[in-house]
């Protein structure tokens, strides 16, 4: 399929989001508001851009085409004072402005949010960075690796025997523009009461430690520091991947009833009986146990065997998937969740669709993403801000865009 038309509208069509920064944080929230029908400029450095335009797997890498998909791009050379003032212009018009710098860098710019909110009152201006806006750690530079380690999430992660692991993604990143997706959405809900902006003040540590779930608590009330689990979650059981006769397969039956419904599954309906197994937290402290007796039932089938049975016996259970698998799967294609765009240079490329699902005003990839830096310049700096063509010409000429 071919990307929707510009004017296809989405829940938030209407809302101007600027986008300062590069790399990952900011640029997936930008994404996360672009795909929900925001109108995204992003600026990027004149000449090589945004260093995403360059990261990635393959020749040439295409994560790009994801990140920057929704967006236009204008080209602006933040560090000189003619770029700040065009920036400046611009996010006067804007509903919300999205920088991932490091904190002060918008002041040394003469861009400070409160300055800016001077301007424009009703501006909200996200600010993502890795250890927050103030604190003694607010200047360290920070990545999501160093986000995922000092939320929590690298100790956890991987075998007990091992040194801590990564997630194969950058969790840190997203979980970061997430949550400033949804601190801006509730800070537009807000200005509708106040008609008034406020700043957003979001950090990589602390989107980690969000989803952390009673880490904290558990050390807290019980002293308990969670550790490397490897597989499982510890008490949590059964929920493990286990062994088939030509793979893997996923069950997950820590509820009581549908432990007993695999149990039947199994043939062995008496282990749901069993005082070792007979409830949560039974399951919990005999887990290891649990999980090799039912290893030793899987072992016996194939993926396909176990797939049937759990389906037949209402057990949540699947197979682990790669990208093969989704662009192959019917529920991927009967609900669109890979959308397939025709690229100029690349040809029909395939990626996730828009989530969530929206019943009365559908969220769609409505452009590609910009093709270079300042692909948008002239209807940018032209038709919105309304500068002269010898004007554009003449801060391309030098530079400034």
């Amino acid at each position: 399929m071919t990307v929707h038309s510009v004017s296809s509208a989405g829940p938030l069509h209407g809302l101007r989001v600027v986008e300062m920064g590069q790399l990952i944080a900011g640029p997936f929230c930008g994404q996360l508001l672009g795909d929900l029908g925001a109108d995204v400029i992003k600026i990027e450095p004149p000449g090589a851009g945004d260093p995403m335009r360059r990261w990635g797997r393959g020749d040439p890498p295409v994560w790009w085409e994801v990140i920057a998909r929704n967006k236009r791009s204008v080209s602006i050379d933040l560090r000189r004072p003619e770029g700040q003032e065009l920036a400046r212009r611009l996010i006067m018009t804007a509903d919300v402005l999205i920088e991932n710098f490091r904190p002060g860098t918008l002041e040394k710019w003469d861009l400070a949010p409160e300055k800016l909110r001077t301007g424009n009152p009703r501006l909200i201006v996200a600010r993502l960075s890795g250890y927050g806006q103030d604190g003694p750690y607010a200047q360290r530079t920070g990545f999501g690796l160093v986000g995922e380690a000092m939320g929590g999430l690298r100790h956890i992660v991987g075998s007990p025997d091992r040194p801590p692991s990564r997630v194969g993604i950058s969790i840190g990143d997203s979980l970061c523009g997430t949550y400033t997706a949804l601190g801006i959405l509730a800070a537009v809900t807000e200005r509708q009461c106040s008609g008034r902006g406020q700043v957003i003040d979001s950090s990589l540590y602390e989107s980690v430690l969000q989803v952390m779930e009673s880490l904290v608590a558990d050390y807290s009330v019980h002293g308990i520091v969670r550790e490397r689990s490897g597989a499982i979650l510890p008490g949590i059981a059964p929920s493990n991947g286990y062994p088939c006769r030509d793979g893997q397969y996923l069950i997950g039956a820590n509820q009581d009833a549908v432990f007993a419904r695999l149990c039947a599954a199994m043939d062995q309906p008496e282990l749901a009986r069993d005082p070792r197994f007979g409830d949560h937290v039974a399951r919990g402290r005999h887990q290891a146990e649990l999980d090799e007796l039912i290893s030793a039932w899987t072992r016996g089938h194939t993926v396909g065997e176990i797939d049937e049975l759990m389906v037949s016996h209402r057990v949540p259970g699947g197979r682990s998937y790669t990208a093969r698998e989704m662009v192959s799967d019917p529920h991927f294609a009967a609900r669109q969740s890979i959308v397939t765009l025709d690229h100029p240079k690349l040809g029909p490329i395939m990626m996730q669709n828009v989530a969530p699902r929206f019943s009365r005003t559908p969220a769609v990839v409505r452009r590609l993403a910009p093709a270079h830096p300042g692909e948008h310049n002239q209807e940018i700096l032209g038709e919105l801000l309304r500068l002269p063509d010898d004007r554009i010409a003449a801060l391309q000429e030098t530079g400034v865009i």
